[in-house]
């Protein structure tokens, strides 16, 4: 039981969600930097929008497709072999893409960033769904997401300072090696349950009881059927396209478009778009947090969602209206966006809870998968849609579009917000607690 644990293993569940919130503050990180240094790797690589949409989205494809064999590897073989092994190849990405020549290798690079970093939040899932008590788990995860969001912060105003002070390429080569470092810190620090927790860690001294319980068999027939169970589940479906509208459109945006759509489009400098870009993820950030304490204290899921996420979709309206704002509105606006996108976060919470919770990484990772995929085809499509507008103006060998093939662009991502939110209306509520065993 979770409520048994010792003082020890209390304090050493902190330390393993330390090590598995950092990992993931450099997932947010490489997740979103494209927004930051947009304009650089359109004058790097000589890109057109819809080229540059497939770049930045080469990490959300491998990620989608890696979340369903996340969930099951995590299940099965546990977070701390699989932190290992992402680190690794996270970190080689990053070198490769931080030191490429062509927009071939680039995109090789980010596909291996993609799939390093894509076993990081199911992981951290697991590990909080494990170690933590299952009423503080939207807490848990809120506050884990908020710690992981100085990633997303990071990418914005201070990348773009960055980049230009120093070179976008060392950025990437440092967090390459700093990949490298968590994904061993993982392997010494992680372990996959309270049993395990005692085992080999430096500074314990074992004994019987702290045996290393055996690592979990891989049988495919189990997990093919736990695996049909999610997906047969109606109740899953509801969360998997609110997570595909709303977090889909905040990695679309977020991830790339914002930044060049409040220069070109909006006609500010870089300095402020890249701020309000920082605003957008420190709101959500703050929101991750906020939304979880908010239910779980409220002992609902579903009310929260939907007042944040029809709140997310009328701010959208505003930006495609193309009316002229003071900056304080922007800020204000780019600030309550991000607060309320966060509110997908509890499709995960509302995903595990009507699931088994033996397939809780399976459940969350059917769920996640649903915004990556709408991420990744958001991206180039909003930039396919922009070239077919372009009146072929350049300068210092960048594309420059108008405001209105902005908008006319974005529509999309506005389309899969609304999306999102109509969903919503259709989840199970949960009130905070497992309901698998009920009808759902």
């Amino acid at each position: 039981m979770i409520e048994s644990l010792s003082p020890e293993q209390k304090r050493r569940r902190l330390i393993i969600l330390a090590v598995v919130s950092a990992a993931y503050v450099l997932s947010f990180f490489q997740r979103f930097a494209p927004a930051g240094i947009a304009q650089d790797l359109a004058a790097a690589f000589q890109t057109s929008a819809a080229s540059l949409g497939v770049l930045a989205a080469t990490y959300f494809y491998v990620y989608t497709i890696m979340q369903i064999p996340t969930g099951i590897l995590v299940d099965t073989l546990g977070p701390r072999r699989i932190l290992l092994l992402g680190g690794m190849v996270a970190g080689g990405g990053s070198l490769l893409f931080g030191m490429a020549e062509s927009l071939d290798a680039a995109l090789l690079g980010r596909t291996l960033v993609g799939l390093g970093v894509s076993v990081t939040f199911i992981a951290m899932l697991k590990i909080i769904a494990v170690w933590f008590e299952e009423h503080r788990f939207a807490t848990v995860v809120g506050l884990a997401m908020l710690v992981g969001n100085l990633g997303s912060v990071l990418a914005g105003a201070p990348l773009s300072a960055l980049a230009q002070a120093t070179g976008w390429r060392g950025v990437f080569v440092g967090v390459g090696i700093l990949s490298l470092t968590l994904g061993i810190m993982a392997w010494i620090w992680v372990r996959d349950r309270p049993q395990a927790e005692g085992a080999a860690v430096p500074g314990n001294v074992t004994g019987p009881s702290d045996a290393v319980p055996s690592a979990p068999t891989f049988d495919r027939t189990v997990i093919l059927t736990g695996l049909l169970r999610v997906v047969k589940n109606r109740a899953t479906w509801p969360t998997v396209f609110v997570n595909s509208g709303l977090s889909g459109s905040f990695f679309a945006f977020g991830g790339l478009w914002a930044t060049p759509f409040l220069i070109q489009g909006m006609g500010m400098s870089r300095a402020t778009a890249t701020a309000h870009l920082s605003l957008y993820f420190a709101g959500f950030a703050v929101g991750c947090l906020l939304v979880g304490m908010l239910s779980d204290r409220l002992r609902r899921r579903k009310p929260v969602i939907l007042v944040s996420s029809h709140i997310y979709g009328a701010i959208w309206l505003v930006w495609l209206s193309g009316m002229a704002l003071p900056l304080i509105a922007t800020y204000t606006l780019f600030g309550l966006m991000g607060l309320m996108t966060a509110s997908f976060t509890l499709s995960w919470a509302c995903a595990k809870e009507v699931n088994p919770p033996a397939l809780s990484g399976m459940s969350t990772s059917v769920t996640n998968m649903g915004g990556f995929l709408m991420g990744a085809l958001l991206q180039p499509a909003v930039g396919w849609i922009m070239d077919q507008r372009w009146s072929g103006a350049m300068a210092n060998g960048v594309r420059l579009y108008a405001p209105e093939d902005y908008r006319w662009g974005l529509l999309l991502i506005a389309c899969a917000a609304w999306g999102g939110a109509a969903a919503a209306w259709k989840i199970k509520e949960t009130h905070c607690r497992n309901i698998w065993k009920e009808k759902v």
